[in-house]
């Protein structure tokens, strides 16, 4: 049977209810602007009812308060940190597509690619109008230097773009480093509170989650919670949990109270994948051994599932197009060199992709690199083109490499860097490469068949500057038609980028060598082979880029741009909208509701007040029965 004060223990339980109930409501108003901050509730349920062998069985003991528990809906999160990371992905690339768009453009207030080219071709009128005279053509040549001059800064802007990208990139890296440890710390933290299987870790759970809301935006996450169970009673839970977290297409960063840390390694110079790729792109590893430094496996930043910011940064730093080098090994043969007397071992690839057998468009590195065959990486110091049979063969640096390289390549795949199916900067700097070299080599050979005013032999007019000393290459090794191997360090074309693109400091000097003249017999104002020029300039069928004639350079590159431009300004708007959309449904079950705490306040305050009431009651109860019953 019941004390005396049974309903008085009742009472005062239903007013530590609604105390609770009160204090919750206040840290929900106090915390309305908090960000990550969930909505909080106190769940009650009614206190084991007592057995009173009465006729009615057992008397309500009053009421229990739980938890206190916090309001969130695990389907709107992973829904938000999906989307999250397709805006983050769309944000870099509308970033930095705005900048390219701002680098191509040509208008009243800056001078792009057509008005420079328009003055050029202007310039080669005022000399076809006097041929003979040297300050026409002292002019146009310095109009073909204001082209020469439009690829080097464009292609020094590309490559700060490239820098900043990759070290941002570095950036995105290290934030992933510090939000893996905050939250492989707070797990930890949370489990110390939540093992008494009582408590309910509110803050540090809401900490953990916006924590996990800023990785998504950076790369797609994966989350995974599951109970922890007794060593000794499987069938117990302890009341702590395992936390996973996973990245990058389900790469495992968090489990529980440990995490793993990236590191970036700057590419060496032999590392390069592309001609006009910066030195010191950074490669991702994992880190094995955290005291040491000790690196691990690399980690897959081509990896298609990857998303988020990570994903729009590689895209626009080694966006290739997809270009990138392709083939099927043929052959391995071991030669001697013929300068140092050692045996070197050479690896001959087949291709059959047309940007592979132009080498107008070849963007394989100067400085050797890395050659993927077979899933093995070896490394090459050049390589040499074969015309005819449309294979490459690589020398191979045996001392570079972790493997021997033997006749079990023969048949697999070969390749160099990876496919990144987006155009990024290395696309933009093979397209320019692409137009230097082959309006250069046109324009040379136009040159070659000429005269200049004094009778002697054309020479060539754009070259490009020896990124090692003075000197300027004249495109010997192209200019022999009975050449069938190029090798990579040949005086070709290949060596011609927008970044050394130049006129030849001889015709500089001296305008009368530019060459005039179709016959080598005509007065000094004959002007046919600039005429050849001019025809050269405007027809496609004599100087094709992508199908239009050299001129329209810029309207092909700016389809491109404000394309990719427009794709990203559009997707990261929609996506942009959606995720404001899920977040409101988000904040419609987790935010704090100003108006409805302030039903709660009412609420639970009428509840208070009625358990004091009801305390006050059985005072008074008390009192009669005591001090006037005399019991």
């Amino acid at each position: 049977m019941p004390s005396q004060f049974f309903g008085l223990n009742i009472a005062y339980s239903g007013l530590l209810a609604s105390n609770a109930a009160l204090n919750t409501t206040s840290n929900n108003i106090a915390n309305v602007e908090t960000e990550g901050y969930s909505r909080q509730s106190a769940k009650q349920q009614a206190h084991n009812a007592l057995r009173v062998f009465a006729t009615y069985g057992c008397a309500g003991a009053g009421v229990d308060v739980i938890a206190i528990e916090r309001i969130r809906d695990e389907f709107y999160d992973v829904k938000y940190w999906d989307n999250n990371t397709n805006t983050g992905e769309f944000n870099m690339k509308q970033y930095y597509m705005r900048q390219i768009e701002d680098y191509f453009k040509d208008d009243k207030g800056i001078e792009g690619f057509k008005t420079i080219y328009d003055k050029f071709s202007n310039g080669l009128e005022e000399v076809l109008k006097s041929a003979g005279t040297d300050t026409t053509k002292s002019q146009f040549i310095g109009l073909t230097d204001n082209i020469c001059q439009y690829f080097n800064n464009m292609s020094a802007n590309l490559s700060q773009l490239q820098k900043d990208v990759n070290q941002e990139l570095k950036m995105k890296i290290d934030e992933i480093n510090s939000i893996a440890s905050e939250i492989a710390t707070l797990s930890e933290q949370i489990n110390i509170i939540e093992m008494d299987g009582r408590s309910n870790a509110n803050e540090l759970r809401d900490a953990r989650s916006l924590l996990i809301d800023q990785l998504s935006a950076i790369t797609d996450v994966q989350t995974i919670e599951t109970p922890i169970y007794d060593t000794y009673q499987p069938d117990r839970e302890t009341g702590g949990h395992r936390f996973i977290v996973k990245i990058a297409g389900n790469q495992l960063l968090v489990d529980g109270g440990e995490y793993q840390e990236l590191a970036c390694v700057a590419r060496r110079p032999e590392e390069k994948v592309n001609q006009s790729d910066i030195d010191g792109l950074y490669d991702v590893y994992w880190v094995a051994n955290k005291r040491t430094g000790e690196l691990g496996d690399e980690f897959n930043l081509y990896n298609s599932a990857m998303g988020g910011e990570l994903k729009g940064l590689v895209q626009m730093r080694d966006g290739n197009n997809g270009e990138n080098f392709q083939g099927i090994v043929e052959d391995i043969v071991t030669v001697t060199d013929q300068i140092t007397g050692e045996n070197v071992k050479k690896v001959v690839i087949s291709v059959t992709a047309d940007y592979l057998l132009d080498l107008n468009k070849l963007t394989l590195s100067d400085s050797g690199g890395k050659l993927n065959l077979g899933n093995q990486i070896f490394y090459y110091t050049d390589w040499e083109f074969d015309t005819v049979n449309n294979t490459y063969t690589f020398t191979i640096n045996e001392d570079a490499n972790d493997a021997m390289l033997t006749n079990t390549r023969i048949g697999k795949e070969a390749s160099i860097g990876s496919s990144v199916k987006y155009q990024g900067v290395p696309y933009y700097m093979q397209q320019m490469n692409e137009w230097v070299r082959t309006f250069s080599q046109k324009f040379n050979e136009i040159l070659l068949d000429g005269w200049n005013m004094n009778g002697d032999p054309g020479i060539i007019l754009l070259t490009g500057n020896h990124e090692t000393d003075e000197e300027q290459y004249l495109f010997t090794d192209s200019l022999d038609p009975n050449k069938t191997t190029i090798k990579m360090e040949d005086d070709s074309y290949y060596r011609l980028t927008a970044k050394n693109f130049d006129v030849l400091k001889a015709m500089v000097d001296n305008p009368d060598l530019l060459a005039t003249k179709v016959d080598r017999d005509a007065g000094v104002d004959e002007y046919k082979n600039m005429e050849n020029l001019k025809k050269m300039i405007t027809d496609k069928t004599i100087l094709s880029f992508r199908g239009a004639n050299a001129g329209e350079f810029l309207t092909c590159i700016l389809s491109d741009i404000a394309l990719n431009a427009n794709n990203a300004n559009t997707f990261y708007g929609n996506f942009s909208n959606i995720g404001n959309t899920i977040n409101n449904q988000r904040m419609s079950i987790s935010g704090v509701d100003t108006d409805e705490e302030a039903v709660s306040l009412v609420k639970y305050q009428n509840a208070y007040n009625l358990a004091s009431r009801m305390m006050q009651c059985f005072t008074e109860i008390y009192d009669r029965l005591i001090l006037q019953t005399g019991v």
